[in-house]
């Protein structure tokens, strides 16, 4: 169980980020790093130093008055509970309580006085809108992606900025948009990895103020034109067809050469042609064929047109 008015630990002059162990100490309202730090100091006030004042100490008495009094029903209002992967960010009269979040667990607030902002620290995805996007070589694509990331400092998302989850998305469709428009269109299609993981370093740094950790960006397709599929796929084509006449040209040479060879030593050997002969006319009726061509030698007909 954690007490509101105690905190769930020690002081918050030290804040750690616990991903990229950078370590920072608090003054006033601004944070200077105490260690090796990827991006700007947080703006996050230092509550110990506030002072409530003193309608604020009268409104807090009235507050614990008022718990005392109608104590029966009191426990309903002024415990909560904070489920393993949340965090609590209480305000007290808009100050940060000493402690920093709360959670998870069983703690104590003071009604009237104290604002409970509950933060899910889970890793949440999104997937990023299609955008078409012109190309370094002036090709309009439409490019989506899907990112994931997670909120590792409850306080600075909820101080740093108004809606952390709509803030991440529309970075993420900007930044997907001036990373891919300094690409060509070979580049975005054969360095998908490359480009995912420019992005989530470039979305993690300018994240960082508002306790956001980018664990993953996936570019998820890339989509052309119609007329472009239909210019590329007869371009292949084309290929394909240049290709394969190559290659039959190819067959055909080598194969005027063999018969070239086969001819030279048929003609070295009567013999071989008669056999051969017979070997053509042997295959033919082996098909079952009614009609056989038997072919009469030249000589012959020489013979008889001499007559």
């Amino acid at each position: 169980m954690v007490d509101a008015e105690k905190g769930p630990g020690p002081s918050n002059a030290h804040q750690q980020k616990s991903s990229n162990n950078n370590n920072y100490e608090a003054i006033g309202m601004e944070a200077v790093p105490n260690g090796n730090s990827k991006s700007t100091a947080r703006l996050i006030t230092e509550h110990e130093q506030h002072d409530v004042g003193f309608c604020g100490a009268i409104l807090i008495g009235i507050s614990i008055l008022l718990c005392i009094c109608f104590f029966p029903l009191a426990p309903f209002f002024i415990i909560k509970v904070v489920a393993q992967y949340e965090k609590a960010v209480i305000l007290r009269l808009g100050c940060i309580r000493k402690g920093g979040a709360a959670g998870p667990g069983l703690f104590f607030f003071l009604p009237c006085v104290d604002e409970i902002h509950v933060v899910d620290m889970r890793t949440i995805s999104f997937d990023v809108p299609p955008q078409e996007i012109l190309t370094k070589d002036s090709v309009t694509v439409t490019v989506d992606a899907v990112v994931y990331f997670r909120i590792q400092d409850a306080v600075s998302s909820v101080c740093n900025v108004d809606n952390v989850k709509t803030a991440t998305r529309l970075l993420a469709q900007t930044t997907l948009r001036n990373m891919l428009g300094t690409k060509s269109l070979s580049e975005i299609l054969s360095e998908r990895e490359e480009i995912s993981n420019s992005m989530q370093q470039t979305l993690d740094v300018a994240t960082d103020p508002w306790g956001v950790l980018v664990e993953r960006v996936e570019v998820k397709d890339v989509r052309l034109p119609q007329n472009l599929q239909r210019a590329m796929a007869a371009e292949a084509e084309a290929h394909r067809d240049a290709k394969a006449k190559v290659i039959a040209a190819e067959g055909e040479l080598n194969a005027s050469k063999a018969l070239k060879e086969a001819a030279d030593v048929i003609a070295e050997s009567p013999a071989a042609l008669q056999l051969r002969y017979l070997q053509t006319l042997s295959a033919i009726a082996a098909e079952r064929n009614s009609t056989i061509l038997f072919p009469m030698p030249i000589d012959m007909m020489k013979a008889f047109a001499g007559r």
